[in-house]
């Protein structure tokens, strides 16, 4: 859910990571997870944070620990 004014606090390596991994497009990364391009887009952005579920599917589509996609900035 994402915390007001357009921003979450959870930030995310996925544009770098796509592009590690043979440039790969926001499409391709929504179809492999089962979501849409505009919420990999939100995500990515910074306006929407995933369900637990989703964070592990794009962990896992990239082969990487939870905490390498997703990073929480608290207080």
């Amino acid at each position: 859910m994402s915390l007001g004014r357009g921003a979450t606090k959870v930030r995310n390596t996925i544009r770098t990571l796509r592009f590690q991994h043979g440039e790969m497009t926001q499409q391709a990364l929504a179809d492999r997870i089962g979501v849409t391009r505009q919420t990999v887009i939100a995500i990515e952005q910074g306006r929407y944070s995933p369900t637990l579920e989703t964070a592990f599917r794009i962990a896992a589509v990239f082969g990487a620990p939870l905490e390498r996609v997703f990073q929480y900035a608290g207080e």
